[in-house]
């Protein structure tokens, strides 16, 4: 049977997100009522369940976590490639990001962009680590690290502190080992630093960093959320994964977290930043600091 409600999957993912109706409302500017109704139309479409619905609180069902975090990748593709078709070049932005900000942080607010600026088209480059930052041609990239970044001019958009987690069955082997020897035999999953942000995280802990020699690379990072849920080893993550936070599909193995990380706007070092380049940056700390 062919699939007719893609309308819902945006609806979808704003409840998915927030595992809330009403605050998915809220931020689709519609009715409670409405957000529900296009949820169990979709799900009747479906013809599966895509929340566990329980003393009002939702969690997404197996089926429905799989299709979300599908449609995330999808829908920004969709962004990405209507944000092209909009304008010319001259007012095209091209920024470079990894796909996990990208897909929870920045399209949930991307129709304020729009709304702000027209005219201004936005187009959106996937990038997996800054090693990729030097074979691309981007006007901005937003990335996720530490402190420092040698050798290129940074802003803090906002800091992110990240913790080690685990799926549910992982993080019960970690409290029979002790952390201490957990991070030791369990497999680390790098993420877009490589090992840059577990070896600050075992200084911050006061632990040697001696991790298992197996290791699973992961270069999209969307996939690198669903291998730690699939019991692939043990992830960095910081708050833009609270949905799996909740839902319990993560779980922290420590209080220990690494502070002194978060998400950076990386410039390119030469050539002049045009209007529009310079509008998508301010709109970014805005956007930023009306959240606070």
């Amino acid at each position: 049977m062919e699939f007719r409600s893609y309308d819902s999957l945006r609806i979808f993912d704003a409840v998915a997100r927030s595992l809330s109706v009403t605050k998915a409302a809220d931020e689709l500017n519609q009715s409670k009522g409405s957000v529900s109704y296009q949820i169990a139309k979709l799900e009747s479409e479906l013809g599966f369940d895509l929340f566990h619905r329980s003393h009002a609180r939702l969690s997404l069902t197996e089926p429905g976590r799989r299709l979300w975090h599908v449609s995330q990748a999808a829908l920004v593709q969709i962004d990405r490639e209507i944000s092209e078709l909009r304008g010319g070049s001259g007012n095209s932005v091209t920024v470079g990001m990894l796909t996990y900000f990208a897909a929870r942080w920045l399209s949930p607010r991307l129709t304020r962009f729009f709304e702000a600026n027209p005219g201004i088209s936005l187009r959106v480059e996937p990038l997996n680590s800054i090693g990729t930052l030097k074979s691309v041609n981007v006007d901005l990239a937003i990335l996720w690290g530490l402190r420092e970044w040698p050798g290129l001019r940074s802003e803090l958009l906002f800091a992110c502190p990240a913790i080690p987690t685990a799926n549910r069955v992982i993080a019960d082997e970690v409290g029979r080992l002790g952390i201490e020897q957990a991070v030791q035999k369990i497999p680390l999953l790098a993420d877009s630093s490589g090992d840059v942000g577990w070896r600050a995280w075992h200084e911050a802990a006061g632990l040697p960093y001696r991790p298992n020699t197996s290791s699973l690379h992961l270069p999209d990072s969307n996939s690198r959320v669903q291998a730690v849920i699939d019991g692939q080893g043990l992830g960095l993550w910081d708050n833009l994964v609270g949905p799996e936070m909740e839902a319990g599909t993560l779980v922290a193995v420590s209080d220990i977290q690494l502070e002194s990380c978060g998400y950076y706007v990386i410039h390119p070092v030469s050539g002049p930043k045009r209007k529009e380049v310079s509008r998508f940056r301010n709109w970014l700390f805005d956007e930023v600091a009306a959240e606070r």
